[in-house]
């Protein structure tokens, strides 16, 4: 290697590391980031409760590549031998981290604070470690939350990552851990989700849904709202399209100007969505239209009724927006991560820019479901780092329709909601449109 001039690092790996195809792959980390490595103690578990070990030297023709290998083995839990307590740096001013900030990943991490090892609170990718020293505490803070003075984790020092490693007995959820296929069963995928959703709801964790409009738009918001009605739902995170088109679907039975009975659009149906924004700014909030009786079911109307915490979060192309809509991209990161504390599963549908969001707040310890009629969108989750998030390829009417059938949950078709609206005179909010047809 170069000069014959070698820095190295002794560093150790334990756990499922042979099974899970760890140490393998972090010996092909070293090689193909330039370094070496020597083999100076292995262990292999003999039974499935056994952990194996493995510690060895890592070789590097210089310092800054050898600190480049040992943070990408990090994030595979290695560990280094001889560490001791974490490295820490004042933040220079607001907002601004250290030049040698370390880079958190969302898996659980762990820093050294007076010889104890410490777990860091909130993990999740691409933030700060922020450590108390008087408190023997440390947190993952986003950069833009960073205030100048504090100790913010500097190198790879003191730092122990705690990967995900392969279950010895195959876990039912991991359905599609391996892949992405429209050729897989979405019976089977679905009873899977629908257990994990139960099993969820009765430990107490929060479940929380990730849509996007085309949820509305395929007439699968009633089995939605039928989900929040059961108790299935305590978040709900999406845009303001979403709201707007349920409202629109609640208060003339169309969305984008299709009636969600038939498929066919409605004269002067492109005015709708407006309308239907129109009143709501009217009557305050998505809360005061349910309290004023202008909105008398739907999803929406779920959501206010049921607690559920809706966080809807504003874009350059959103009409209106509706008055809930937090259109501080800043401020709705900031309840997106209020919203996802004590989740224990995340369901994805048809929405891959928000997919892609919260994936990132995400610890790796959530389960998460992303489902989407374009597999593109499922496998982008995995491509950008939320690699514990499974996949199914279908559309969002069916996915919804079939886990509402898997948890035994009633719910009105599109049809027979539009019977029951017609036969109650139902006229909708929206303004003095004749032409509309309510649900």
């Amino acid at each position: 290697m170069g000069n014959g001039k070698r820095f190295e690092e002794e560093v150790s790996l334990e756990g499922h590391i042979i099974d899970s195809l760890i140490l393998p792959r972090v010996w092909d980390t070293i090689m193909d980031l330039g370094g070496d490595f020597e083999v100076l103690e292995i262990r292999v578990g003999r039974s499935k409760q056994e952990p194996s070990y493995a510690r060895f030297k890592v070789f590097a023709e210089s310092e800054e590549r050898l600190h480049r290998i040992i943070g990408t083995l990090q994030t595979y839990g290695a560990e280094l031998v001889a560490a001791g307590d974490v490295r820490t740096e004042p933040a220079p001013r607001d907002g601004v981290l250290p030049p040698d900030f370390y880079s958190t990943t969302n898996l659980p991490t762990q820093v050294r604070i007076h010889g104890k090892w410490v777990d860091v609170a909130d993990p999740e990718m691409d933030l700060a470690i922020v450590v108390d020293w008087q408190s023997g505490t440390a947190r993952s803070v986003p950069m833009g939350d960073v205030r100048a003075g504090e100790h913010v984790v500097v190198g790879h020092e003191g730092i122990r990552v705690i990967p995900l490693q392969r279950e010895r007995e195959r876990e039912e959820f991991s359905f599609m851990q391996s892949a992405v296929s429209s050729e897989r069963s979405k019976k089977i995928a679905i009873a899977a989700i629908a257990r994990q959703m139960r099993e969820s709801k009765a430990k107490g964790e929060r479940i929380v849904f990730v849509v996007g409009p085309a949820v509305i738009h395929s007439g699968a918001g009633e089995y939605l709202a039928a989900l929040v009605r059961e108790g299935y739902v305590q978040a709900l995170l999406a845009g303001n399209a979403v709201a707007v088109h349920d409202v629109e679907s609640v208060l003339f039975g169309t969305s984008l100007g299709m009636s969600l009975a038939n498929g066919i659009p409605v004269e002067g149906g492109h005015q709708n969505h407006m309308r239907a924004i129109n009143t709501i700014r009217m009557a305050g909030s998505l809360r005061a239209a349910v309290e004023q009786g202008i909105l008398t079911r739907g999803l929406m109307y779920e959501c206010v009724r049921n607690g559920v915490d809706l966080v809807l979060a504003g874009s350059i192309r959103d009409d209106g927006p509706l008055p809930d809509v937090i259109t501080d991209v800043i401020e709705a990161q900031k309840a997106m991560r209020r919203a996802l504390k004590g989740a224990g599963l995340v369901v994805m549908v048809a929405s891959m820019l928000h997919s892609i969001a919260v994936g990132n707040m995400l610890p790796a310890t959530v389960r998460v479901a992303i489902v989407d009629i374009n597999p593109a969108v499922v496998t982008k989750l995995a491509d950008r780092g939320s690699f514990q998030a499974v996949g199914l390829v279908t559309d969002a009417e069916l996915f919804l329709r079939e886990l509402c059938d898997e948890l035994g949950i009633a719910y009105t078709p599109v049809a027979a909601s539009r019977q029951l609206a017609r036969a109650s005179g139902s006229q909708g909010h929206g303004g003095n449109c004749s032409h509309h047809t309510p649900l």
